[in-house]
């Protein structure tokens, strides 16, 4: 697997364009943006075990999943587990009730991205709780947020977003609350203008940092892709998740 892995796509050389195209974004967004140097998510969605390990030996350290099974799958495989002991797995997939006790008692779990309701949020906190000693960090969690309006996309409307950061917040003891994302509508067409879930999210990150007298650094927005993290960057994304500029593009599932 390995060796027809490597064939496909030259993973390190993949990751490390993207890391030079960040740093290339970096040097020309606007200096009124006050944003951290965003983090890099690698998407190993659909991707074996190899793949994984391929990247993390060259140096990437946080990666994502969009299904719960492949998660579990991916961060208890044996060699992963064996080869790369500091690996942080992101959860970026709608995230189901029934499976938030699976999901949570996972190793190297650092991140839920995909939390987009009080009752979800309530339910991480509580089973949090029960699942880890008191002396255990709480579970780091994004609020999601439904930009583009899809029905087939998950995520809480814009204006509810700051209520729901706030109860978060006020509330679940268990939870820290890190920052917001978006999916965003796919195949924008920059020649139009800049693209309107990422300005719709920089929005609510503003407001949500003026309501809370929150620094811009202190809130994450996780926006961007491989075909637009780029564009993210320059309007102040912090976290961007890549997938097929890593690991190539992904089969399609019969």
């Amino acid at each position: 697997m390995l060796r027809r892995t490597m064939a496909e796509f030259d993973i390190k050389a993949g990751l490390q364009q993207v890391l030079k195209r960040i740093d290339e974004v970096l040097l020309q967004r606007p200096k009124e943006i006050q944003a951290a140097k965003p983090l890099l998510v690698a998407v190993s969605k659909t991707k074996p075990a190899d793949a994984v390990i391929e990247a993390y030996k060259t140096g990437q350290r946080d990666f994502g999943e969009n299904y719960v099974q492949e998660l579990v799958e991916k961060s208890q495989h044996p060699e992963i587990l064996a080869q790369c002991p500091d690996i942080k797995w992101h959860f970026i997939g709608h995230l189901q009730n029934n499976k938030i006790n699976k999901i949570l008692s996972l190793p190297n779990l650092h991140m839920i991205q995909t939390v987009d309701s009080e009752k979800l949020a309530t339910k991480l906190d509580a089973a949090w709780s029960k699942l880890k000693p008191d002396t255990e960090p709480p579970l780091r969690v994004l609020i999601q947020i439904n930009t583009s309006g899809e029905e087939a996309k998950s995520g809480i409307e814009t204006k509810e977003a700051p209520k729901l950061y706030q109860f978060i917040s006020k509330n679940l003891k268990h939870l820290q609350l890190v920052g917001i994302m978006t999916i965003g509508a796919f195949g924008f067409d920059y020649s139009t203008g800049p693209n309107p879930d990422f300005v719709s999210l920089m929005e609510v990150h503003r407001s949500i940092c003026e309501a809370n007298s929150l620094t811009p650094n202190s809130v994450l927005v996780s926006m961007g892709m491989s075909n637009d993290y780029d564009r993210a960057i320059e309007m102040g994304s912090t976290v961007v998740r890549v997938g097929s500029s890593i690991f190539g593009h992904r089969a399609v599932k019969a």
